[in-house]
């Protein structure tokens, strides 16, 4: 018997609608993005990242001897970052969004990797860290919605270098250990 062929489907499941004129909402979560849009009301466009966009590279380009991939050990654990596989499509889409829109807000989730998270969006779309509209909520309801973007603020550094630090630790042991 022969096996059936199954479709590969990207993790993005809806096309982001056209943002011209229109403000841009960047979630984590796909499963947000309705609920989320439906309180904003028909000037916003809420669109997810799908969680993280971008990481570290799981080996050094060809010809780099490093012993920790992504991670200059002689440069002050300085990492560098890569577009994670199958992230691609999702930057594109979003980028073309953020062009036409008329404003961006990052409204990924509130702890340190969701900082992070929206920080790399930034660094990926252009946007500088200090120009970004940052909003956090504690519930999916309209009061707290609606409180968070009558309260933006810029990402908050001090979460994303605590998340850095944790990763590039996690690779060095990583790599220290296999």
């Amino acid at each position: 018997m022969a096996k059936k062929k199954t479709k590969i489907r990207s993790r993005r499941s809806y096309a982001i609608p056209d943002t011209t004129g229109k403000q841009l909402v960047i979630v984590e979560s796909p499963a947000k993005v309705r609920t989320i849009n439906k309180y904003l009301g028909s000037d916003y466009v809420v669109a997810a990242s799908v969680g993280h966009v971008r990481d570290l590279p799981d080996k050094n380009p060809k010809g780099v001897k490093d012993p920790v991939p992504g991670v200059d050990l002689d440069n002050d654990f300085k990492p560098t970052y890569q577009i994670i596989k199958g992230k691609t499509t999702t930057i594109m889409e979003l980028k073309q969004a953020a062009k036409k829109a008329s404003g961006i807000w990052l409204a990924t989730d509130l702890d340190r990797e969701g900082e992070a998270i929206a920080w790399h969006l930034a660094e990926a779309l252009g946007v500088k860290a200090k120009n970004a509209n940052r909003v956090v909520f504690n519930a999916i309801t309209k009061s707290e919605i609606e409180k968070a973007f009558h309260n933006p603020r810029t990402i908050d550094m001090d979460k994303v270098n605590a998340q850095q630090a944790r990763r590039i630790l996690d690779r060095i042991v990583g790599y220290q250990v296999s």
